[in-house]
């Protein structure tokens, strides 16, 4: 491929990169749905996977599942250089740059994010957990910060959302607030 590459083929990619690595939406919909069913008891698994579905829109979630993955893979492969192989490998805990891609991809999704990030980054919900675990004989030192990232960005999006609807927004303002957070 050369020149510019089209949204829909990033988008497949990114969602297939997931899928290979044994990543659902319905497991990151989990993550999600754990962070707000206490603010929102009604909250169904279905509105989580729906809020991840949108956050996998956006090219800066996309792009870093690309690039994490890809490393990840890399790494597994022991085709990166020493001493990156090693640093990878192990998910050295002073690295971070694991954690600062997945860092920069929430940021799109606001201040709530970022702390929802945070928080999922220490305390490693639902499938962030097995990821985090190398005894598998997989590297996932970029995956499962971005799924912890993916997670926040969608429950940061279904938390704007419960506001919108607490204040009587419209339907139609709400529409454009979708398609405007697609923009980037």
């Amino acid at each position: 491929m050369t020149g510019r590459v089209q949204s829909k083929v990033v988008t497949a990619a990114a969602r297939e990169a997931l899928i290979e690595r044994g990543v659902t939406i319905e497991d990151i919909g989990q993550i999600v749905q754990a962070m707000q069913i206490p603010y929102n008891p009604e909250l169904t698994l279905e509105e989580c996977m729906y809020s991840v579905e949108r956050v996998l829109l956006k090219r800066e979630i996309q792009y870093a599942i690309l690039v994490g993955v890809e490393l990840d893979r890399l790494a597994e492969q022991k085709k990166l250089s020493e001493p990156l192989q090693t640093i990878v490998e192990s998910d050295e805990g002073l690295f971070g740059v694991d954690e600062t891609i997945a860092f920069g991809a929430v940021l799109a999704y606001g201040s709530i994010a970022i702390t929802t990030f945070g928080h999922l980054d220490k305390k490693k919900s639902g499938i962030i957990e097995r990821l985090d675990n190398t005894s598998e004989g997989k590297v996932n030192t970029f995956l499962d910060d971005m799924v912890a990232s993916i997670a926040a960005c969608a429950a940061s999006r279904l938390a704007h959302r419960l506001r919108d609807e607490e204040e009587g927004i419209s339907k139609y303002e709400q529409a454009v607030r979708d398609e405007e957070e697609l923009i980037g």
